[in-house]
């Protein structure tokens, strides 16, 4: 994944915020709007879009457009970086692969330990029943 390419791909859109600001968030686009087109991305190859895809299916829209938005800060700047980050962070972990699973196998002492828990359940239940004369 070439983070430039895709930096190049991106849409940011000011728009007017509706956080803290006073009268300059009635004159200055300060919110930030973020697209990115996951479907139509040069930087991405076919298995990192489909994995993007499955995990972060939740964020995507119907035509796989990533939109993300910030007004954290009162400065246009500040609010670009910040959903720059975000989306680096969205993509380092939807990329990340599972660990795989190793097999493992049950330890000497809990292998003996289930045993003697069936045989005390067993003696238990066996006790219950009317005696045999």
């Amino acid at each position: 994944m070439n983070f430039e390419i895709i930096r190049k791909e991106l849409t940011l859109k000011g728009v007017k915020s509706s956080g803290p600001g006073g009268q300059n968030v009635n004159k200055v686009a300060t919110k930030i709007e973020l697209s990115f087109d996951l479907e139509n991305s040069s930087a991405l190859s076919e298995h990192e879009k489909n994995s993007l895809k499955t995990s972060i299916k939740g964020r995507l829209t119907k035509d796989n457009i990533l939109v993300l938005q910030c007004d954290e800060s009162r400065s246009q700047f500040k609010n670009k970086s910040i959903v720059i980050n975000r989306l680096k962070k969205i993509f380092h972990e939807g990329l990340k692969r599972p660990k795989s699973r190793k097999r493992s196998h049950p330890t000497r002492s809990s292998v003996l330990k289930r045993l003697d828990t069936k045989k005390f359940q067993s003696k238990k239940k066996a006790n219950r029943r009317k005696p045999d004369y």
